[in-house]
């Protein structure tokens, strides 16, 4: 080894979760894609998706994998975190993403991976492994989302009204009266709009809005509605959230439930949080109902977060159960 390699070691020995690995690698369409692997070389293969669409990979993301056993690969998709070129919507859809996905693979060797997402990640997990079946050896979900027009309509409609009456009258003046009956159009519109006096109200008001309603027991109900027209830096996520959702996840009407059936055989796991806002029992219960080689497990006491209580352990014992099983 040399001094290089010598260094990354004994990072390794001090921190089994630091990377083995960290690139760029060159997807195609001027794209560039974050990519770093953790654990140990001849473990379990395994890959991480992020969620949003728009957010990236953090440091806490490699420790839901033991690195005693697995190889896990985590990676910024298109236009996220430190890929390249940051919050580019351009050559940016499902396709691409399954595409980049099946690069990544063969760039390390594997035939097969376990497949990890939560929210968006589930989406993107559920139509890789629709598309490549052949290349799953699990699926760990958290929080299930089909990716379709409807889930988000009812999230920051219906349901907002119902929980949060006052947060969804907030998030209803953000908006010009004539815009209020079709509110989550109306604000797909507003954040793909290129003047910054039209996209960055509405942009903060989507992610203060989606964060009160992605956790159990949310530290605001409410919008600081003089503060949206404050320059200060732009949340990503929602820009890329109105490109996909606009678009329906570029995937046709009820895509993931209708090919379910390409899933059978697959081991399954989907970690549901009970009071999740955003994505609701019935969803993951329509999903295991069309995969039979799936199980749900529920969080009592929990949203949609990852760290709302009990579900992060979940999410890693769901892990660990589906690598018993592949190594088997």
């Amino acid at each position: 080894m040399g001094p290089d390699a010598d260094a990354a070691a004994s990072i390794r020995r001090a921190d089994p979760f630091a990377p083995l690995t960290s690139d760029m690698l060159d997807v195609g369409d001027g794209h560039e894609v974050y990519v770093e692997s953790v654990g140990r070389s001849d473990g379990l293969p395994a890959v991480y998706l992020h969620g949003g669409p728009g957010s990236g990979c953090q440091p806490d993301h490699r420790r839901l994998f033991d690195p005693e056993r697995m190889h896990a690969v985590l990676f910024d998709q298109r236009g996220c975190g430190r890929s390249r070129p940051k919050g580019s919507r351009q050559h940016n859809t499902t396709a691409h993403l399954i595409a980049d996905m099946e690069k990544i693979r063969e760039k390390f060797g594997f035939d097969r991976w376990m497949v990890v997402g939560g929210s968006w990640g589930a989406t993107l997990a559920l139509a890789y492994a629709q598309a490549h079946p052949e290349r799953v050896s699990g699926i760990a979900l958290r929080a299930t989302f089909l990716g379709t027009r409807a889930e988000v309509e009812t999230a920051f409609t219906s349901r907002l009204s119902q929980f949060y009456p006052a947060l969804y009258e907030d998030f209803l003046s953000v908006l010009p009266p004539e815009e209020r009956e079709h509110p989550v159009e109306a604000y797909y519109r507003r954040i793909l709009d290129a003047d910054p006096a039209v996209h960055g109200p509405a942009a903060r008001a989507w992610h203060d809005t989606e964060r009160a309603l992605s956790e159990h027991k949310p530290a605001k109900t409410r919008l600081d509605l003089a503060s949206l027209n404050v320059w200060r830096t732009l949340p990503a996520t929602p820009f890329m959230e109105a490109h996909y959702f606009i678009n329906d996840s570029f995937m046709s009407e009820d895509q993931l439930l209708r090919n379910a059936d390409r899933l059978a055989g697959i081991p399954g796991i989907i970690v549901q949080g009970r009071y999740d806002m955003l994505c609701p029992p019935r969803t993951s219960h329509a999903l295991a109902k069309a995969w039979p080689s799936s199980e749900i497990r529920l969080v009592e006491e929990a949203g949609h977060s990852l760290y709302d209580a009990g579900v992060r352990d979940a999410v890693m014992k769901s892990i660990a159960d589906l690598a018993s099983k592949a190594a088997r």
